[in-house]
């Protein structure tokens, strides 16, 4: 995870106004908001895009495993892009690539992954990709 990826590297976009609170003491977001944004730009991708109801839905995802790399500060009040795509699909998770830029930036501030494992809403165990789901992650599975 050495290259840093450029914009063009992802498929999807999600605008995302900073907030005051983002900011730390040393006046640029703090690390920890960083994964907000990526949970934010996964999730927005499948409740829009793959018909996920976050509130009914039998089938849920839920975050196993993430990494932040972080290349340049962003800070409150700038507008940034969280940039989504899939780097792996499997038959019970997905690992998104995820990065976020200065609005308009071809150069990315920070980036990562993040992985989802779909499970039964009440049990907790894992199971296949819904249909609608796997459409949608496969509309942005990325290929170097």
């Amino acid at each position: 995870m050495s290259d840093s990826p450029t914009r063009d590297q992802y498929s999807y976009f999600l605008p995302i106004q900073t907030r005051w609170m983002d900011n730390d003491a040393y006046g640029h977001i703090n690390n920890v908001t960083y994964y907000s944004y990526f949970d934010s730009v996964a999730n927005h991708y499948l409740i829009h895009r793959g018909g996920l109801d976050i509130e009914n839905s039998p089938v849920i995802g839920v975050v196993a495993e993430s990494q932040c790399v972080y290349r340049s500060g962003l800070a409150y009040p700038q507008i940034i892009e969280a940039g989504l795509r899939v780097n792996r699909l499997g038959n019970r998770s997905v690992e998104y690539g995820i990065g976020i830029f200065a609005q308009q930036a071809r150069e990315v501030s920070a980036f990562g992954r993040f992985v989802h494992v779909f499970v039964d809403r009440h049990s907790n165990t894992p199971v296949a990709i819904p249909e609608t789901l796997r459409n949608a992650l496969e509309e942005i599975l990325y290929s170097s």
